[in-house]
């Protein structure tokens, strides 16, 4: 024994009747009692009494503890450990949470720059026709990043609808320029016909394309790092089993019933109570583990076509060529519109000279600057932050056994509580998990928790989603909210890895992504929660028809893969 130990031995002495081996006084226990706050002082003895109401710290010498003072401990184990498993956790959960937050920005900041070169290519190469598209450019970019951070919105529609609004303004200065504008009920005229006029040569449905394909991936990412901070507040307040508080109880305040405060639990004691209890969590290890190595494939994968950051970058290219074509085929346009609007009724004089002063004014505004770091891409951001976790990948493994050694257990070779008395711990130490714990002398555990149960299967859903073995499927997402897990569309032979498929139409339904106040202080991503994505159909539905646009973006985004 070290010299420690004789100096636990001697502070027991003070309390304790060397001759008899029972305890003198309670004035020890009701001291610590009051500080930890376990409960009112009142309720503890001023003497040692024998403990023969007490059902799990049992001694065969007098005790200071009663039936209701055990109750109290009991609360107290617990709350012990699940504020320690918060405390342990709490790194984790704020790498996870300050990556959210730092994601979304950078996607934020870099919508905004795609929006800004959109704008500034329009000025450059058309200068009459930047100051009144400015507003349908800022509608669409805002669809483009809600639809980035897994808002439900159709994306296709989002692009129709911004090339609709841009046909007016082209129309009038481009293909019909005039001196005067176009009147209000012509120019809506001319933008319901867009869709049926075709002037872009297919550039709306290429643009949601595109930004679906390179979307699809990031949207995976986020969801699963929101679905990581879920499976650490749920195994923060795992339900500690019946068997589990009562180990709990013996192990961390039955040694104060016999006057012995400041002792610790012999580690192999600690390690059998704490793999008994925790056995579940040790259950998410496998998966937290291929967690951890999924995000780092999916990055891996994120380039070229599903490279973010590059093709929102190149969003003003396609634009200008779009507009280009346009202009390029205004004779036929012109007829088109004719026949259908019939010819061009212009604004008054006064209209004009008003209507011109407000473009003149917008093409002066200046371009909101985005300042961003040369460093600060959504790639960098990945690496760093997938360099931080991987420290974390065998959390759920080595909880238990961290718990003991850096909190729990007493140091080797020092006096310890070994459920009975202080003395050494001779009982056999289990290992991690449920069939380990089969010989486990502390604590019997019977099954699996069901919630963390469900937390497994979510994990083993959103690694199959990240790996792209598993297409995204209308619910799949919502299911993982639920913990059903299934659903599954099996194995993928896309050599992308399932996220070329550039599926426009099965895409522009969101991630169920759940937006807080605490996740992001930009107002427009408050939006409502959402679950699941878009079916993208295997073939196997029998008589279900695919739609004609689907099968366009799907074969389009093949050939570009």
């Amino acid at each position: 024994m070290g010299m420690r130990g004789v100096l636990v031995y001697a502070i027991f002495a003070v309390f304790i009747d060397p001759c008899r081996g029972t305890l003198m006084n309670c004035s020890e226990v009701r001291k610590v009692f009051q500080s930890k706050e376990i409960g009112p002082v009142k309720s503890i003895p001023e003497t040692p009494r024998t403990g023969s109401d007490l059902q799990v710290c049992l001694s065969k010498n007098l005790t200071c503890c009663t039936k209701k003072m055990e109750e109290r401990y009991q609360v107290a184990a617990r709350r012990d450990i699940q504020n320690l498993l918060q405390t342990t956790s709490s790194s984790l959960k704020f790498l996870i949470s300050r990556n959210v937050a730092a994601f979304q920005e950078t996607v934020d900041s870099l919508v905004r720059q795609a929006e800004n070169h959109t704008h500034a290519v329009l000025l450059h190469t058309y200068r009459d026709l930047a100051g009144p598209a400015a507003a349908p450019i800022g509608e669409f970019f805002t669809d483009v990043g809600l639809f980035v951070l897994g808002s439900e919105l159709s994306l296709e529609e989002a692009s129709h609808r911004f090339f609709d609004a841009l046909f007016p303004l082209v129309y009038e200065r481009l293909v019909e320029p005039d001196l005067s504008r176009l009147s209000p009920s012509y120019s809506e005229c001319v933008r319901a016909s867009c869709r049926d006029l075709g002037p872009y040569s297919g550039a709306p449905g290429r643009l949601a394309a595109l930004i679906s394909r390179a979307s699809l991936p990031s949207r995976v990412f986020l969801q699963a790092l929101h679905l990581g901070v879920e499976v650490i507040n749920t195994t923060d307040h795992i339900q500690l089993s019946r068997e589990c508080r009562r180990g709990l109880l013996r192990m961390s305040y039955c040694p104060h019933c016999q006057g012995l405060t400041s002792s610790k639990p012999c580690m192999g004691y600690c390690l059998n109570v704490m793999r008994g209890c925790l056995a579940s969590l040790a259950e998410v290890d496998a998966h937290w583990r291929e967690f951890v190595r999924s995000l780092e494939m999916l990055s891996t994968r994120m380039n070229g076509g599903q490279d973010l950051e590059q093709v929102l970058l190149e969003v003003h290219g396609l634009v200008r060529d779009a507009v280009a074509h346009a202009q390029r085929n205004a004779p036929r346009l012109s007829a088109q519109v004719h026949r259908l609007c019939g010819h061009p009724v212009r604004q008054q004089p006064e209209q004009v000279s008003s209507g011109q002063h407000t473009s003149a004014g917008r093409d002066s505004i200046p371009l909101k600057a985005v300042v961003r770091n040369a460093d600060d891409t959504l790639s960098n951001r990945r690496k760093e932050f997938l360099s931080s976790l991987r420290l974390h990948r065998a959390f759920y493994g080595g909880l238990a056994d961290q718990l003991c050694v850096s909190e729990l257990a007493s140091e080797d070779g020092t006096a310890c509580w070994n459920g009975a008395g202080v003395a050494s711990y001779t009982l056999r130490v289990v290992g991690n998990g449920i069939k380990a714990q089969a010989e486990n002398p502390e604590v019997k555990v019977k099954e699996a928790d069901p919630v963390i149960s469900q937390v497994i299967d979510k994990l083993k859903h959103i690694n199959q989603l990240l790996q792209g073995k598993s297409i995204p499927k209308l619910g799949t997402l919502d299911q993982i909210e639920t913990g059903s897990g299934d659903g599954y569309s099996g194995d993928c032979d896309d050599e992308d890895g399932c996220w070329g498929s550039g599926n426009g139409a099965a895409e522009r339904r969101g991630i169920g992504t759940k937006w807080t106040p605490e996740n992001t202080n930009n107002h427009r991503y408050h939006h409502p929660q959402s679950n699941g994505f878009d079916q993208m159909n295997s073939g196997t539905r029998g008589a279900q028809t695919v739609p004609l646009a689907l099968v366009s973006i799907c074969a389009f985004a093949l050939l570009s893969g």
